[in-house]
C-alpha cells in the first residue's frame, strides 16, 4: 500500500447553533495522498481545508465517510495512539503546542506520554532539534524565541513521536516572511531527507510553488487537484474562488492578457525571469 492517507466520501458537520442546522465543512470529499509526498491544500476562508487537516490524525472524525492513515480507520479508537504516532500535527499558533519551560522538556512532553524510554527519549529529542537547526537552544526558554523558531520547536516536538506524516495546518500564518521561510525550509528537507509525507494547509500561494501536488478546497469539496503548474495557470477560476495566484503567475498574466506571449506555468522567480527574457528576445 502506496497511501498514507486515504478518505473516502468523507463529511464533516459542526454542531449547529440551538434551533439551527448542523454546517457541513466538507460535502464528499475522495483523496488519497501518496507516501512520500509533498501537498500542500490552498483554499478561502471557510473552504473546509483546515477541517480537513484536523481529520488526517483524528482530531475531528467524520460525520459520514470514511479516513484511513495506513489502511487504519480514524472511527477505530483502539487505532487511535497508532494513527497519531503516524500522523503528528503543528498548528498556527506555537505557543498553544509548547508546554514546557525548556526546549528539551518541551520536545520530549510526546514521547515520555508515549512511554517511550527515556534513553530512547533523549536520542529522539537531541536528533529532532538537530533536524530542525534548533540543538544549540535545548535549554533555552521557548517563550524567549521568535515565532519561527518556537515554530520549528513544535515541529521537533511532533519529530520526537518519530510519525512518518507531519500535517501543518496554517503552521506559517502567524509568521513573518523569516519565519516562514525557516519553516518551509525545515519542512522540504525532513519531506527530501528523510521521506516523511508532507500536508501543508496554507493561505500563502507562493508556499505550493516545489509542492508536488497542489489540492484546492472550495465549499468542503476538492476543486482542483494537480501539480503546481496546472492548478495555477487556472487563474480565472481560481480567482472565482477567492483566491490568488503566486506573484510570478500573476505577473505572466497580466503580460498575456496585456498580448506577450508568456507562459502561465513558469511559478519560480528564476523560471519566471528567464520566460520573460526568452520573449523579449523574440520581440528584437
Amino acid at each position: 500500500m502506496n497511501e498514507m492517507i486515504e478518505t473516502e466520501s468523507l463529511r464533516f458537520a459542526y454542531p449547529a447553533d440551538e434551533g439551527g442546522e448542523p454546517v457541513f465543512a466538507l460535502r464528499g470529499v475522495d483523496l488519497a495522498i501518496e507516501k512520500g509526498s509533498f501537498v500542500v491544500v490552498l483554499g478561502h476562508n471557510g473552504s473546509g481545508k483546515s477541517t480537513l487537516a484536523k481529520t488526517f490524525n483524528a482530531v475531528l472524525l467524520p460525520a459520514g465517510g470514511k479516513v484511513y492513515v495506513e489502511g487504519m480507520d480514524t472511527l477505530d479508537e483502539s487505532l487511535l495512539l497508532a494513527i497519531r504516532q503516524r500522523v503528528g500535527m503543528v498548528f498556527q499558533n506555537p505557543d498553544n503546542q509548547i508546554v514546557a519551560n525548556v526546549v528539551e522538556e518541551d520536545v520530549a512532553f510526546a514521547p515520555e506520554n508515549l512511554g517511550v524510554p527515556s534513553e530512547d527519549i533523549r536520542r529522539r529529542v537531541d536528533e529532532a532539534l538537530k533536524t530542525v537547526g534548533m540543538y544549540e537552544f535545548v535549554r533555552h526558554a521557548p517563550h524567549l524565541l521568535s515565532g519561527g523558531q518556537k515554530q520549528r520547536i513544535a515541529i521537533a516536538g511532533v519529530l520526537a513521536m518519530e510519525p512518518e506524516c507531519i500535517v501543518l495546518d496554517e503552521a506559517t500564518a502567524m509568521l513573518d516572511p523569516v519565519g516562514r521561510k525557516e519553516v518551509l525550509s525545515t519542512v522540504h528537507r525532513l519531506n527530501r531527507e528523510k521521506g516523511i509525507t508532507v500536508v501543508l494547509i496554507t493561505h500563502h500561494m507562493n508556499e505550493a510553488e516545489e509542492a508536488d501536488r497542489v489540492i484546492v478546497m472550495d465549499d468542503g469539496k476538492v476543486a482542483m487537484d494537480g501539480a503546481p503548474a496546472e492548478v495555477f495557470t487556472q487563474v480565472a477560476d481560481l480567482r472565482h474562488m477567492g483566491l490568488t495566484v503566486p506573484d510570478t503567475v500573476d505577473l505572466l498574466d497580466r503580460l498575456r492578457r496585456a498580448g506577450v506571449d508568456v507562459p502561465l506555468n513558469a511559478l519560480t522567480v528564476e523560471a519566471c525571469a528567464d520566460a520573460i527574457a526568452a520573449e523579449i528576445g523574440n520581440l528584437k
